[in-house]
């Protein structure tokens, strides 16, 4: 059961991925390609969570009285967890710069299209 979890979890993050090259790659519309961007993050974060992930881990809080070398063994993977934090907040703040400067290009352009944005 607990494999099925995570063979779960990376078959998820294996489909966001596809589908978040898919819309970056074939789709034509701007808001659609970095919705397929956070696609492709949001995979990778959950790649990361579920490589991370520890059968029977423990909340890697240490408090006084556990036993070091029970607490090293049962605690889960803190680094995984660590790196999507960062990546959130990262993809968050590029999410807001990408939408910003779509507005720009909407207001300068008037159409959300990569093709008629890039002139081609």
């Amino acid at each position: 059961m607990i494999m099925d979890v995570q063979l779960g979890s990376l078959l998820t993050a294996v489909a966001l991925i596809v589908i978040g090259i898919f819309a970056t790659a074939f789709l034509d519309n701007l808001i659609k390609k970095i919705i397929g961007l956070a696609f492709i993050g949001d995979g990778a974060n959950l790649f990361l969570i579920a490589m991370g992930y520890k059968p029977g881990g423990i909340v890697y809080i240490y408090l006084p009285g556990m036993a070091a070398d029970w607490f090293a063994q049962n605690a889960a993977y803190p680094l995984p967890f660590a790196l999507v934090l960062t990546s959130i907040v990262i993809g968050a703040s590029t999410m807001a710069v990408m939408l910003g400067i779509i507005i720009v290009l909407y207001k300068k352009k008037g159409s959300l299209s990569a093709a008629k944005v890039l002139g081609e």
